[in-house]
């Protein structure tokens, strides 16, 4: 936008009818995670809770998606809308920055810290008798296991991960050069990048707890493990659906080459995903 749009857009700011949605997805979120605390405690209703969160939370998704492109579509953003997504986008990807970085110092803390002072005691002074402290460990009180080696599935899909930010890439050139083809066919390859990731990482779970005995009841390591790469896999979930939304509203005719926000918000956030992952197979299971 240039100077003069920017100066008839001023004082111009697109407020929007109250929504029932916010607080559906506050109780969609609530209802999916009281419902996996009762799984991992054997309750039965966890797998009800679950699902009754899910389909909120999708039915939000639909809907409120629906609504902001049926506005944008309408014209009714501006120079100021535009800006403020941006920030808002900024924002959101830099809380994700924090809850990783959270995890990532637990593991610091765990392998730097906690380890070598549990190893430091005395053994007639320790609770625990005789331990090391030598990473990876499930701690004085972890079941045994094997670790999860990184020239495998993890390497593989590091390569996948790597690949779709190329091929997301070369997406958002074809958009801006106005060749939507070229736009299809990148976001198409990335969503199946994303989804073949998503199915290796099932396979790499059925491995660790069938053959390797790497669980949740395998102490320390177990718990980092399964927290850091869940929490990226749900990430990639949700970046791989946001995807799929961008290649739909591509089919449609939705995106130019000057105004295409909601493609570039989820370029943002997929590459976000990317080095993630890239911190994560260095650090949980290459060192």
């Amino acid at each position: 936008m240039n100077h003069s749009q920017v100066s008839e857009a001023k004082g111009h700011y697109y407020v929007p009818a109250g929504s029932h949605y916010s607080t559906i997805l506050s109780a969609g979120i609530f209802m999916l995670a009281m419902g996996f605390i009762f799984k991992l405690n054997g309750v039965a209703m966890g797998n009800w809770s679950m699902l009754l969160g899910a389909a909120q939370i999708i039915y939000v998704i639909v809907g409120w998606f629906g609504e902001v492109i049926r506005e944008s579509l309408a014209g009714k953003y501006t120079f100021w809308e535009d800006r403020s997504y941006r920030i808002g986008m900024v924002w959101f990807i830099f809380s994700e920055v924090m809850f990783f970085a959270a995890f990532f110092g637990v593991l610091y803390y765990i392998r730097r810290i906690s380890l070598p002072e549990l190893a430091g005691f005395e053994e007639m002074y320790s609770p625990f008798g005789k331990f090391d402290g030598v990473w990876p460990s499930s701690g004085p009180m972890g079941d045994k296991f094997t670790p999860m080696g990184a020239w495998g599935i993890p390497a593989f899909n590091t390569l996948l991960l790597l690949t779709s930010g190329a091929t997301l890439t070369w997406a958002h050139w074809g958009l801006i050069k106005g060749n939507r083809k070229q736009l299809n066919i990148g976001l198409f390859l990335t969503i199946a990048l994303g989804v073949t990731f998503l199915a290796f990482q099932v396979v790499e779970y059925m491995h660790a707890y069938h053959e390797l005995g790497l669980t949740l009841e395998a102490g320390v390591y177990g718990a980092t493990f399964f927290i850091l790469t869940g929490f990226h896999g749900m990430h990639v979930t949700l970046g791989t659906i946001m995807l799929m939304v961008m290649l739909g509203r591509g089919m449609t005719g939705h995106f130019s080459h000057e105004n295409h926000f909601a493609f570039e918000a989820v370029a943002w956030y997929w590459h976000f995903v990317d080095v993630v992952w890239l911190i994560l197979f260095v650090f949980v299971y290459w060192l």
